[in-house]
This record gives C-alpha cells, structure tokens and sequence, in this order.
C-alpha cells in the first residue's frame, strides 16, 4: 500500500500546476499505525514532487490509543506539526456506548504527552447528541477540554448511518436516539461555551483560536484546489473532480498496471455554483456577492439575490459588507438553507 501510495504522489506530481504546497494532511484511516519511518519516506516524497511552504501545515490523524510518549516523539522529529486526535468524548460511558477502543483517561494523557513532546497546534473531535447524553454531561466534556489549552476543536452531532450497528440497535428499540430539541440544547451551550473562552466558530463543525484555524480544512470550504492519494482519496482542481477506486486491492493493482484507478467528473458552472453555497454558507466568511459574479456571472447572482433575501426575513441568513452568513439560529438549519438556494 506504502509503495502504491507513493507511486500515485509521483505520478500526479503535475495535478496542481506547480502550485505551492501549503498543507499536507494524513487521514481518511488510522494513518497513526504507521510507523516513523513509513510516514517519513511519504513527506520525503511529497518533498521531492512538490514546492512545500517553509510553514506548511502537516497534520496526522490519531487515535489516543496510537500515542505514547516515544511516538509522539518521533512524529514531531520528522516533522509533523499539528495533530488530530478522535477523542470523541471525555466520558467512559460516551466511549463505551460509541465502541472506542480508549477510556477517557487514556484520552486526557496522549494531549498531556503531546504538549510535552512539543506540539503547539493539537486539535481534537468530540460528539454530541448521543443516547441518553444530558445537556449537564455534555457541559461537564467541554469543560474538560477547556482545562486541556487546546488550540483546536471539531464537534459533531451523532448521525445515524443506514446498515451500521446503531441503526440496528434503534430499529431493534434496543437504542433511543436523542431527542432533537435537546440535541439543539446541545449545540447551544456548545456555541456559548466556545465564545466565552476565546473559540472562533468558523464553520458549522469546527472552533479555533486565532491563528489556529484549519489550513487544510479550510482549503476545502473557500474552494481551493487540493489533491488527494490513496483508496478513495478525491481530489479538485477547479474544473473536475476525482476520487479514487475505494476497493485497497484493486488500488494497488492498478497503479502498479499504470491502469486507470479513479473516476473522474467535469464540473459544471452551476455544480461549481451549488458547490460554492454549500461550503461557503457554513463559514464566518459567507457567501460572497462578487464572487459569485466573477465566477459564475450575473445570472446567477440575481438568483441567489432572489432567492437568498427569503432565508433573510426569517432571520436565519444576515448580510453585512458584501457577503452573507449564518445567523445563529440559521445555523441549526444550514443544509436545509444551502439546498434551498442550490440552482436545480
């Protein structure tokens, strides 16, 4: 798979034009087994097919379980620099309910021994909205995370998948999701919590402290273009988009044939137009008016002036200078919104 992997990074060393490199990021998995010198030959090859930023972000995907003082160690020497870990919760019932193979002691330690082996820029996912979760229980994880000095945080609502165990467990009335006005409770006290100590809410999921906000993650919602390696790893380059074949067999076969291992989709104007709204709406930067009149013309912009001043009046979308967000209340409605001004 190592070896595939770097032969795709050698392959597509054209896919971004020469542009410079401003942040790499290893994820989609577990890419924490890897060992130091796996997950260096992968920079090393990175480094040798592409113009990288003296500053660039480097992120690594984790899970608590993965880090003990040693690896940590080893990853910043080689040159990781932001870390990403799936806490998911500070609670052992949370964990246990949700299959985790940490407790929430193992959770606190690894951020513990990562702020000791020298990373400055951590960032961890926490979840709400489970089963019999209480507004007081989803205070009490916050509040941990707050003595923690993170920089960094995701926060997700549980989503029920069709054809996992949850869904089998609610169908069984084995499990009852929680109820969705206190799943809104939920979200709430995280946005209260955010704001008063310091987090900037800049995007539906996401909380960073200023100048911590996630480059990679970013590039996504303000339409930058990005390449992506590996099973499954999609791919943009202003005009299309690609992904790779998911099946890791059949990946590694095909790249050593030199065999087509991705699809591959033009993008029209008005899929790029849809695309711009869904991302942009969900950030503190907006939708903004001339970018869409540049990008996609003046068409477009009166529809989305037609059809954006309805969300508008019911206080859920305000403007200000150019551009339009979310209001607080709109937010709990954001993919409803964004479907609603999509040009179908």
């Amino acid at each position: 798979m190592l070896k595939s992997i770097e032969k795709e990074i050698k392959m597509r060393q054209l896919y971004l034009n020469g542009a410079k490199i401003s942040s790499i990021y290893f994820g989609g998995g577990t890419p924490s087994i890897l060992n130091k010198g796996e997950i260096k030959n992968l920079i090393n090859t990175i480094h040798n097919n592409f113009k990288i930023d003296s500053d660039a972000e480097i992120t690594l995907e984790c899970n608590p379980d993965d880090l003990d003082k040693k690896k940590l160690l080893e990853l910043k020497e080689i040159g990781i620099n932001r870390l990403s870990i799936g806490i998911q919760s500070f609670d052992d019932v949370d964990l246990k309910f949700m299959n985790r193979s940490h407790n929430a002691k193992e959770a606190l330690s690894c951020i513990q021994f990562a702020k000791e082996a020298g990373f400055k820029n951590i960032t961890i996912d926490l979840i709400y909205g489970l089963p019999n979760q209480s507004n007081e229980s989803w205070k009490k994880n916050l509040a941990l995370m707050l003595t923690l000095d993170i920089q960094h945080f995701s926060a997700y609502s549980l989503t029920v998948e069709p054809k996992t165990k949850l869904k089998h467990l609610i169908d069984k009335k084995l499990v009852t999701p929680l109820n969705d006005k206190i799943t809104v409770e939920h979200f709430n006290t995280l946005l209260e919590i955010a704001n008063e100590n310091n987090f900037v809410h800049y995007e539906i999921s996401n909380f960073g402290k200023e100048g911590f906000f996630s480059s990679h993650n970013t590039a996504y919602w303000k339409n930058k273009h990005y390449l992506g390696v590996g099973p499954s790893a999609h791919s943009f380059n202003g005009s299309s988009r690609q992904w790779n074949i998911a099946s890791n067999k059949q990946y590694i076969e095909k790249v050593n044939e030199h065999d087509s291992y991705f699809e591959v989709e033009q993008l029209s104007n008005t899929q790029q137009y849809n695309e711009y709204i869904f991302t942009a709406l969900r950030t503190i930067w907006g939708v903004e008016l001339d970018y869409i009149n540049n990008q996609f013309g003046s068409e477009r912009l009166n529809y989305f002036k037609k059809q954006v001043i309805i969300w508008e009046n019911k206080g859920k979308i305000k403007h200000d200078e150019g551009a339009y967000t979310l209001t607080k209340k709109g937010k709990l409605y954001a993919d409803a919104i964004a479907s609603d001004l999509f040009i179908i």
